[in-house]
């Protein structure tokens, strides 16, 4: 799975799971996580440097639809591209594959950029935008 979709392997905790070894629901969202801050980082504009120019991006929705259950110790891929850039928000896109490539779940999160001073909605600065604009059209490559 390519498609402008940057990988980053993890494999399932212990602590991210239950009694019977599936991973919890409340897990997905902070992998969805992972794979923006990774996908940030290798696109060139971490999230630091968002913060350091007092711009937030801010989650305003989630969504994430479950396809099959992950388990203790397997190697899952968390897949994430920008899906849509706007003035004053970000959309992103996730997969997650298990270790047979099959899709575990699938997912989005719409940021919102909030200036870090007011709390307010704000534009989103070029030069924040670049690497993201950068991204979808030439996708970082990684795993």
């Amino acid at each position: 799975m390519n498609s402008g979709f940057f990988p980053v392997r993890l494999r399932v905790r212990y602590a991210e799971t239950d009694q019977m070894g599936v991973v919890h629901h409340a897990v997905y969202p902070v992998w969805f996580e992972v794979g923006r801050t990774a996908l940030s980082r290798a696109a060139g504009m971490p999230y630091r440097q968002w913060e350091e120019r007092g711009v937030y991006l801010m989650v305003a929705e989630l969504v994430c639809r479950f396809r099959r259950a992950a388990h203790y110790d397997e190697e899952v891929t968390v897949w994430a591209r920008v899906k849509e850039l706007a003035s004053r928000k970000m959309v992103f896109e996730y997969r997650i594959t298990g270790p047979d490539d099959g899709l575990l779940a699938e997912g989005e999160t719409l940021h919102v950029a909030v200036d870090r001073a007011s709390g307010r909605p704000t534009v989103i600065p070029p030069e924040l935008r670049a690497p993201f604009l950068r991204a979808i059209t030439n996708p970082p490559v990684g795993a």
